[in-house]
């Protein structure tokens, strides 16, 4: 019994005629004809009889065809996931990301990336890059976007984005007017910084100590961008802070301007080593990649 033969034998019983199940099926009505009379030599008892012109099935035929289209919807069921698991329209993501992307604009480059990929389900957990990378060490996420940078990139780890930082200020701040703020206009300001365990502070103090640039620390630090800059707007100080981290800020209160030298905030992205990551998971990191891009001042955009 093949399944070819189940084919022609469902088509026969829905379409009650040879010529319209050859029809159906794409094949001459000798084939349907050949693959029933080898269907009925298998099973060992007759499924049809003919009258006028039709085909009626038997008794036996009415118990079979139910197991037999029961059995074929399966199939066919098999075989639409599978197309849309072809053409990534099917699948789960599990995406961990820094509350610096996963509260930006990561929720709207997911939105529209499901408008191409309709049954797709995503999972979004924000978490600190450190944990990050141990879930994608544990396979306990498909993607892991970090604020880290990948030097050497391959197979599991790639560079996703590289933005520079800004200078956040209140709109009555004396900098406030300045198209560039340089290290020495920060010299004895009230300055809002990440705690000192963080890269992104020793990056930044290491860039002041360099131009003899020495701030007065504010009474406050946090390791999340967007509570600096509410910070700023509470009057505790000034900053500086990733380019999107100022995309996303609504208010008027503050002017976000650009700072030289560029200092770099880098983006990667990691996936389990255990496994090669699917189509649908290099569709995903190429569309965040050029979502983000998109958004950005090309000017604050580094790579």
């Amino acid at each position: 019994m093949r399944f070819r033969q189940l084919e022609a034998f469902r088509a026969i019983m829905l379409c009650q005629t040879v010529t319209r199940a050859a029809d159906m099926l794409f094949i001459s009505q000798p084939a349907v004809t050949r693959l029933l009379a080898d269907l009925e030599e298998s099973v060992g008892f007759r499924l049809f009889e003919r009258s006028r012109g039709r085909l009626h099935p038997t008794a036996q035929a009415q118990l079979l065809y139910e197991e037999v289209d029961r059995s074929l919807i399966g199939i066919d069921r098999i075989a639409r996931t599978a197309h849309a698991i072809k053409t990534q329209q099917h699948g789960t993501l599990n995406v961990a990301a820094p509350p610096s992307i996963a509260l930006s604009f990561l929720p709207r480059a997911i939105a529209h990336f499901l408008k191409d990929h309709g049954e797709i389900k995503i999972g979004l957990g924000v978490y600190d890059s450190r944990s990050i990378v141990d879930m994608v060490i544990g396979q306990r996420c498909d993607v892991g976007i970090v604020n880290l940078a990948i030097s050497n990139t391959g197979t599991h780890g790639v560079s996703l984005l590289s933005t520079a930082h800004v200078c956040a200020v209140p709109v009555a701040h004396r900098l406030a007017s300045r198209e560039v703020v340089v290290p020495a206009d920060i010299d004895g300001e009230l300055f809002l910084a990440h705690p000192s365990h963080l890269g992104t502070r020793l990056l930044i103090d290491a860039m002041f100590a360099a131009h003899g640039v020495k701030y007065k620390p504010a009474q406050v630090e946090s390791q999340v961008s967007a509570t600096l800059v509410s910070l700023v707007a509470a009057g505790q100080g000034i900053s500086l802070v990733d380019a999107i981290t100022a995309m996303e800020y609504k208010g008027s209160d503050l002017r976000f301007i650009p700072f030289e030298p560029l200092v770099p905030l880098e983006f990667s992205v990691l996936t389990p080593l255990q496994r090669r990551p699917p189509e649908l998971v290099e569709a995903f990191i190429a569309h965040v990649r050029k979502f983000a891009i998109a958004e950005l001042d090309p000017r604050l955009v580094m790579k």
